[in-house]
């Protein structure tokens, strides 16, 4: 799909983030389409299409705006799917809203909104909105953009790193990323920065400089995903979970197809391979959480948080209004998303997904 292609790409050629943002809203039917970055203590910083440029440099300076009322509310909502955000506002909060405000200024209206946190603590944000005269978004505009949701999450997880200034060189961008990475061809490394070589021996380099792990269903899907960024074809599973053991933490391998001119900055390689830490935790794991780090839909991580929380799955299915054959099918999906194959070992590895600050 020629919009996944320039996710990947914008990822590593920032310039480009104003037509993923287009592509969006040309999807979605919207007339403002922005993606956020949030840090603690640091500035928050921003990309937006053309006509919101003076707002976006007016909210990225003024504590007012920044802070204002439908902002924060999806800043802690962190909505784990595309959502609705008047549905999360009152009427007078609507009407009163400074940002809202502006925006009706400049004929726009309804919002929809999704968040993402990162592993190592950002939080990537993307905004859409539709002009006044348009209404709500109640025609299938949310399930276009849910399906990209995971391509977004891993763009944005390399956004966070890198910013929005391109890097001039494969050196400079792994030193940017702080985060262990190999560049890969035809399945092969052929350039890592040093955090990669301190990584445990679950995922080595071995024969013909091929990557690998010597966990068999953890390589299958490694394989798997290789395989995939190499093609046209990202719908495969491209984030996968690396067990722990009493000698490393658990984490989460993540591979981004290099499209285009993201191919030329890493020397021709067609994936990148990045690895983030996850910690053990007792706490039950926020769906947006197990989105971002393992490609669940909504109704897969909602599902699962279920069964984190021991809930059985007929229980899971009650809850989320679905069929037992529908939780079932979805319990499928959750395991080779996770690469586990029993309830027991999906509890355990969800139960370590926390956010790492």
């Amino acid at each position: 799909m020629e919009v996944v292609d320039l996710i990947y790409e914008a990822a590593f050629v920032p310039h480009l983030w104003p037509d993923v943002l287009q592509q969006l809203a040309n999807l979605s039917d919207s007339v403002g389409s922005t993606v956020f970055l949030f840090e603690e203590a640091m500035p928050t910083r921003g990309v937006t299409l053309g006509n919101l440029d003076d707002l976006l440099g007016e909210f990225l300076a003024t504590d007012s705006l920044r802070f204002s009322t439908s902002v924060m509310r999806m800043y802690g909502l962190k909505p784990h799917s595309f959502v609705e955000v008047d549905a999360y506002l009152s009427a007078e909060e609507i009407e009163n809203d400074p940002i809202r405000i502006k925006l009706r200024d400049l004929g726009i209206g309804n919002h929809i909104c999704t968040a993402i946190p990162m592993p190592s603590g950002e939080l990537v944000m993307y905004v859409l909105q539709r002009s006044l005269a348009n209404g709500g978004y109640r025609d299938g505009s949310v399930q276009k953009l849910n399906a990209l949701r995971p391509h977004l999450a891993r763009a944005g997880l390399i956004a966070t790193k890198v910013g929005f200034e391109r890097a001039r060189s494969t050196v400079a961008a792994m030193q940017a990323m702080n985060l262990p990475a190999a560049v890969c061809s035809d399945g092969k490394v052929i350039a890592t920065n040093p955090l990669f070589q301190t990584i445990p021996s679950t995922i080595c380099i071995g024969s013909g400089d091929r990557l690998s792990s010597i966990n068999p269903t953890t390589d299958v899907l490694l394989q798997n995903a290789l395989m995939t960024g190499r093609t046209r074809d990202t719908s495969d599973v491209l984030s996968i979970p690396i067990s722990s053991s009493e000698r490393r933490e658990r984490s989460v391998m993540h591979v981004l197809p290099l499209k285009r001119s993201a191919r030329d900055l890493f020397s021709g390689g067609d994936v990148l391979v990045v690895l983030t830490t996850v910690k053990a935790t007792a706490i039950v794991p926020s769906p947006d959480m197990l989105s971002g780090l393992f490609d669940l839909t909504p109704a897969e991580a909602a599902l699962a948080i279920s069964l984190v929380s021991g809930k059985t799955l007929k229980e899971g299915a009650l809850e989320s209004e679905i069929k037992d054959s529908t939780a079932r099918s979805y319990l499928e999906n959750i395991f080779r998303k996770t690469a586990t194959n029993q309830q027991s070992q999906l509890v355990a590895l969800l139960k370590s997904a926390s956010i790492i600050r």
